[in-house]
């Protein structure tokens, strides 16, 4: 027996409860993984709080996309993986390669990874070198690839350009690490001096206390030199969409990510932006990004990591809002 948890989809992080359930098996294609550490996105307190309806299935979801974990057993045919190896299962398990997903994402339309043991397909795991540890894995899958894939996928990012970040949760500092990496430089908006001061170990050139600040925008251009970002990692959503492209350079990418702050900015449109939906990344791109990671010693912070029986304070201390980096949960 395992322990699982599941959500009533769009009930609320109350309905979230744990149980027994039997270890499944592995079929042909297939693997069990035993998922050992996981961590926390938005998107998870969106489908918890029914907060974009259609996103997850129902009545139930087994939540939560982003893990880490090593082989238990594989069935017939699977020659990517094998038991004793340490993988990721890759948050959209059908879009190996190519421009665009087919819309199954774990943790919502297909069921997700908080639980001990779970069943993948065999070529939806990719290998988890042992630089990094099970919860730095378990950072990758959609924060981290969400930012690759907005540095690197539309606009490659050059040495000495501007990025702009908003806010200090998981994606925005993993731009922070992959841009630096990538001999960008980095500004971060926050309204905690604290989480600011913490981005500036990591990197981060210039910091704007947004909460504070008469006018964050004018402190953000004066910063950078004037209206120089060339890319920004917007998790704020419309409401900001404005004044992020006041700040671009002409053919900058405003790389539309959240709606921490209102609705998506997708259909936003501005002279000389580039507003660019950013839909996660496949496979290759995976790869690609956790190569990128080791060469450079990225180490993705996890800042607070609850057992799975305490999953509804994990979830609640994400809505919160009061972490650096990811929220954890450890499986084991």
């Amino acid at each position: 027996m395992m322990k699982q948890a599941r959500v009533q989809t769009g009930k609320g992080i109350d309905t979230i409860a744990v149980s027994e359930v039997p270890i499944p098996e592995a079929g042909p294609g297939e693997a069990l993984v035993r998922i050992k550490a996981a961590t926390l996105n938005y998107r998870d307190l969106i489908i918890v709080k029914g907060l974009f309806p259609g996103l997850a299935k129902e009545p139930d979801v087994i939540p939560v996309s982003c893990s880490a974990g090593e082989i238990a057993a594989v069935g017939d045919g699977v020659t990517r993986v094998k038991a004793g190896d340490r993988v990721v299962p890759i948050f959209s398990p059908n879009w190996l390669s190519g421009p665009t997903s087919d819309g199954v994402m774990l943790g919502g339309p297909v069921d997700g990874v908080a639980t001990q043991y779970a069943v993948f397909k065999a070529e939806s795991l990719c290998h988890l070198p042992d630089e990094l540890g099970d919860l730095e894995g378990a950072t990758l899958p959609c924060a981290a690839l969400t930012s690759w894939s907005a540095l690197t996928a539309f606009r490659p990012t050059e040495p000495g350009e501007w990025v702009l970040a908003h806010g200090t949760g998981g994606v925005s500092i993993a731009a922070l690490q992959l841009a630096k990496a990538m001999g960008a430089k980095v500004a971060i908006t926050s309204s905690s001096d604290a989480k600011l001061a913490r981005a500036r170990s990591y990197g981060a050139d210039a910091t704007i206390n947004y909460r504070t600040s008469a006018n964050w925008v004018d402190e953000v251009r004066d910063a950078v030199g004037g209206n120089n970002i060339a890319n920004v990692i917007d998790t704020v959503g419309g409401t900001q969409f404005d004044d992020n492209a006041s700040l671009m350079v002409k053919g900058g990418q405003n790389s539309t990510i959240g709606m921490l702050g209102s609705e998506f900015s997708w259909t936003k449109e501005a002279d000389g932006v580039s507003n660019q939906p950013i839909g996660v990344g496949n496979r290759d791109q995976h790869e690609a990004m956790t190569d990128f990671i080791v060469k450079h010693d990225i180490k993705p912070p996890v800042d607070v990591v609850y057992d799975l029986d305490r999953i509804q304070d994990a979830y609640r201390h994400l809505e919160s809002g009061k972490f650096f980096g990811k929220v954890g949960i450890n499986l084991i």
